[in-house]
């Protein structure tokens, strides 16, 4: 499994809203801050994207995809001179199954989900985005046309299971959206997804996450990435924001969690799987990552 994948078969989100949204013409709707993150792509009709302290409006057209990660207040408008208002005060004439299947020539139809992410794998996803990822050449539309027009289908014409289908469709088109950023040369953003489109940071990634428990060491990973150490670790820090030893600690952490939540596999058996030979090592390695021992965490989640 590559490295994107692994990290969000442990994300687990909780979907906060998914289906279609319908602005009417002469319409502008402004938002509040969010938690979580948002994805929707135009179905049909066009309008205007504002997030607050992005400088100049972003218009999207049929096709167009955008991701909003937690953050500041924003605002979708068919005419950039109308008065916005606020979003509560026509959530239901947007979302509504009658405005779904209204006429879309005349106003904008948009289909996707806003998904809570926590914990320190969102972290990790969410802190490498910009404040917009605004996805509109046409290989890419292409590549998420087929959920799109899925997704629309199920809202214009529910039918028995289309909320689930609606859901889990509107999961993959925020994977289908990280997966053309990812692969977007033309991004020069920092982070852990700035890394994953490296070349030979990549490469060492993918080797941690394949190999957990392996025995790594700076040396053994410059290697695989094909340069030296110096080199390797500058820039793994200059992109990624933290060293490559930093990061593998981090990752194994994230796995040990997700084990500690989701099996009755024995301390010492997690501990090796990510690579530590003894409870003890792999306890103050823990808590120096989540600020709890293994135990507390495992007493938390069963609460």
């Amino acid at each position: 499994m590559d490295p994107l994948s692994q990290l969000l078969s442990l994300l687990k989100p909780e979907s906060y809203v998914t289906g279609g949204v319908v602005l009417d013409p002469g319409l502008a709707v402004q938002w509040p801050s969010h938690d979580g993150i948002k994805c929707y792509a135009v179905v049909s009709g066009e309008c205007w994207l504002s997030v607050e302290n992005v400088a100049d409006p972003i218009r999207l057209t049929a096709g167009d995809c955008y991701l909003l990660p937690p953050g500041p207040p924003f605002r979708l408008a068919t005419d950039l001179a109308s008065k916005p208002v606020d979003f509560r005060s026509v959530r239901k004439a947007m979302t509504s199954e009658m405005a779904a299947k209204a006429d879309e020539k005349s106003g904008c139809f948009l289909v996707g989900g806003h998904f809570l992410l926590a914990g320190r794998a969102a972290n990790l996803l969410l802190g490498s985005l910009p404040p917009v990822v605004h996805i509109n050449n046409d290989t890419d539309r292409a590549a998420m046309h087929w959920a799109l027009a899925r997704m629309a289908q199920e809202v214009r014409e529910p039918q028995p299971g289309s909320s689930m289908i609606v859901q889990q469709l509107a999961f993959m088109l925020l994977i289908q959206a990280l997966r053309l950023h990812v692969n977007d040369g033309a991004e020069t953003s920092h982070g852990w997804l700035a890394a994953l489109r490296d070349k030979q940071l990549s490469v060492a990634i993918a080797c941690m996450h394949d190999n957990p428990g392996h025995h790594w060491t700076l040396g053994t990973l410059a290697a695989q990435a094909g340069m030296s150490r110096s080199a390797f670790a500058k820039h793994f820090k200059e992109t990624a924001g933290t060293t490559p030893i930093e990061y593998l600690t981090q990752w194994r952490m994230l796995l040990a969690c997700d084990r500690l939540q989701n099996s009755n596999d024995p301390l010492l058996r997690i501990a090796a799987s990510v690579g530590y030979e003894s409870e003890s090592a792999f306890g103050k390695a823990f808590k120096r990552v989540t600020g709890c021992s293994p135990g507390k965490f495992c007493a938390r989640k069963k609460r």
